[in-house]
């Protein structure tokens, strides 16, 4: 099979880039051909026979939605001539307007942008501004590309619903969850003090952008101070963050550490004892699934995608997440009974382990393969309008 994945990076240490990274590794083991139109691809992608790349460089254009529109234009373009020597497409979202036969989706623009956490909300401003542009442009975009894509891919079930919100049949739709390493993230024992951290006392984590409220850092204050000796470990830029100064303001200045972005997370997670993440809008989080990897219960809320994952046996989910009584209610029914938190630990990394970065990718490739074999998903060798040159819809190209 002779498969082309487009989109922006395919390498570790990046979401999406690592989903697409690690597809392209099971296709080259089950002896696939891979083009990859991407700007940016691990050097071992880059040097590997099976692999060509075509490369889309984007750098120097001053923001992520010309960017985007750039990086649309090229593929297309490229597609526009050689979509014939190709059996199957794997594009993310509106990342190109081609007929793909496999979309992936990670995040649903038009979902986000009615969240109430919506940054043009919070920030009424010209960067306000253009946030929300970026998001209508896009929320436009991918209903397009969603229409023209055989089979669309979840990566959550809330990511499903959204899809299924906006039009997508049902019957089109499959999840396919994000994978994890359990190698990198799994239980043990870190040394608090070589961290950084409090020793002997039970000590929580939250990670993420702590710069603004969408992550919803300011419930996990506010139920910590109905939660007694509970510590709280937040990671995440500090800089320009108001909840510093709203711990202060809660007198949980003792037992909150901000110890800023970190790149040790799996050693930290080592050394916690349970994990925090009731988000107010999140597509899909991987950091549940480090998380559950590293055997830590977890609380988080419905609002998380992922979050069909945590199972009563290995943490809640809360149900509002801006309920901050239920919050330090399910915080104190897990502190307060350590046979329980060794329970939920175990059973956390049990769910762990039915979600590698190996099965996902065998998933992702089975799912080629079916479509291969039909004849239905190969008849595109006659060129399509669909793969001609994206324009711009509606005069968008003065967009900044």
């Amino acid at each position: 099979m002779k498969l082309c994945i487009i989109t922006h990076k395919i390498k570790k240490g990046d979401g999406q880039g690592r989903v697409n990274y690690e597809v392209a590794q099971e296709a080259i083991r089950r002896g696939h051909h891979l083009t990859l139109l991407a700007s940016e691809i691990a050097p071992e992608l880059e040097h590997n026979t099976q692999v060509d790349w075509i490369q889309i460089p984007v750098k120097g254009y001053p923001t992520e939605l010309i960017r985007n529109f750039i990086f649309a234009q090229k593929s297309a373009n490229w597609l526009h001539k050689h979509r014939s020597n190709i059996d199957l497409i794997k594009i993310n979202g509106a990342i190109n307007m081609a007929a793909a036969d496999v979309n992936a989706v990670h995040f649903v623009h038009s979902s986000w942008l009615r969240s109430p956490v919506h940054i043009s909300r919070n920030r009424r401003d010209l960067y306000g501004l253009y946030q929300w542009l970026f998001t209508a442009f896009n929320a436009r975009w991918e209903k397009q590309a969603f229409q023209k894509a055989q089979v669309v891919v979840a990566v959550s079930e809330k990511v499903a619903q959204e899809l299924i919100n906006i039009g997508v049949p049902r019957s089109r739709i499959q999840v396919i969850v994000n994978g994890v390493d359990l190698e990198e993230f799994t239980p043990g024992t870190s040394h608090r003090q070589q961290l950084g951290l409090p020793e002997n006392v039970t000590l929580s984590l939250f990670a993420g952008d702590i710069r603004t409220p969408r992550k919803n850092l300011d419930t996990v204050l506010h139920a910590l101070t109905k939660v007694p000796d509970l510590h709280l470990v937040v990671v995440g830029h500090i800089e320009g963050s108001p909840f510093p100064q709203l711990a202060a303001s809660l007198g949980l200045n003792e037992r909150v550490h901000f110890v800023g972005f970190r790149r040790d997370i799996p050693e930290i997670m080592r050394a916690v004892d349970l994990f925090i993440f009731p988000s107010r809008y999140e597509a899909c989080s991987l950091v549940l699934l480090e998380a559950l990897a590293s055997g830590l219960p977890v609380i988080t809320a419905t609002a998380t995608g992922g979050a069909e994952l945590v199972t009563p046996q290995c943490g809640i989910v809360l149900p509002d997440s801006d309920d901050i009584d239920a919050l330090a209610m399910a915080l104190m029914s897990i502190v307060s009974e350590q046979a329980l938190m060794q329970q939920m630990s175990q059973a956390a990394r049990s769910v762990a382990e039915q979600h590698s970065w190996t099965t996902m990718a065998q998933t992702y490739v089975d799912l080629f393969e079916e479509l291969s074999k039909n004849a239905e998903h190969r008849s595109h060798t006659n060129l399509s309008p669909s793969t001609r040159p994206l324009t711009l819809p509606f005069g968008a190209t003065g967009a900044n």
